[in-house]
């Protein structure tokens, strides 16, 4: 019947054959195949001459490299030690319970973990590099797990992007994409341009400027004539207007770009310097604005004296969250 244990191969079970001098006691170092003798624990050896089993009383065996016969040995006599090497369960990663590997590990395969990858991971090297993906055509992406939101960082393979969003699903909202030319968008970035459907007719003083056509809204901030700041940040916002029939006899009309922070006037007018009412006027408005979250920012008319008969006409206001 075939030998169906384990593989002497594999080091559970080696012969060392020496040809003996004549009175030879002590066996050690290459036998006659060039194998080094070499043992753990005497228990674990068996020693023949001339094919007879010795008892252990016929030897000393404590060294772990050599064996010493309590008499000498015939010249040409065949000495066989069969070391049965010795291991330890001990050392080993259980299958089933898990455990500790205390040394380095290399794989030559692939590497299938199923479970969590228990931090810190280092890649080292001369060049660190962490590939995801095969080169496949499927989407590829990093999820961080947070307590309230999560976000990933992906490649979105059909549209050949790398995007940063919210949520563990790849392209659903989107904060950051970069296509394959490395133009950069923010599809969530605070941005607005508004207009105006009509003319304001006969305004009066301290009026603010109704903005109902909206070109544009990117996070849904501005409604009723107003931008209300999503965080607190630094806010390029801009408002350029034509009016109609200034009024000469105004002592002065102006228009201001209102923030909850404070109050920019770029420009005032003394209508009194013209011979007529004016039919036409513009103005812009154009700052780098700090603002709180929360914060607001509309456009206000203010004339002092003078009759309410300026007509508000083309007007657009726009803005956008710079850092």
């Amino acid at each position: 019947m075939a030998y169906i244990g384990v593989s002497p191969s594999n080091g559970v079970r080696t012969v060392f054959d020496y040809t003996a001098t004549a009175g030879q006691t002590s066996f050690s170092g290459s036998d006659n195949n060039s194998q080094t003798l070499s043992y753990r624990d005497s228990a674990y050896i068996d020693v023949y001459q001339n094919g007879v089993l010795l008892i252990p009383s016929d030897y000393t065996a404590t060294t772990g490299t050599s064996v010493v016969l309590d008499t000498g040995a015939t010249v040409s006599d065949s000495v066989q030690i069969v070391v049965y090497d010795v291991f330890s369960v001990a050392d080993t990663v259980s299958k089933a319970n898990g455990g500790t590997f205390e040394s380095n590990i290399s794989v030559g395969g692939t590497l299938s973990v199923t479970g969590n990858v228990i931090s810190p991971v280092t890649i080292g090297g001369t060049t660190p590099t962490l590939t995801i993906g095969d080169a496949g055509a499927e989407d590829t992406k990093i999820v961080f797990d947070g307590n309230a939101q999560d976000f990933h960082i992906g490649l979105d393979d059909s549209a050949d992007s790398l995007t940063i969003g919210l949520g563990s699903t790849l392209g659903t909202t989107s904060h950051m994409v970069f296509d394959a030319n490395g133009h950069v968008t923010k599809p969530l970035q605070p941005a607005f341009l508004v207009g105006k459907s009509g003319t304001q007719t006969n305004v009066s003083n301290n009026t603010t400027v109704a903005f109902d056509a909206e070109v544009f809204d990117r996070n849904g901030d501005f409604a009723s004539s107003t931008f209300v700041a999503p965080v607190t940040g630094v806010y390029q916002l801009q408002f350029i207007v034509r009016v109609d029939e200034l009024d000469k006899d105004a002592n002065w009309t102006r228009f201001q770009l209102v923030t909850s922070n404070r109050t920019y006037e770029p420009n005032i007018i003394d209508p009194g310097v013209f011979a007529s009412d004016p039919d036409y006027w513009n103005w812009t408005i154009a700052v780098l604005a700090d603002m709180d979250a929360s914060d607001t920012a509309a456009i206000n008319f203010q004339q002092d004296g003078g009759a309410a008969q300026v007509d508000i006409g083309t007007a657009f206001f726009s803005g956008y969250l710079v850092a």
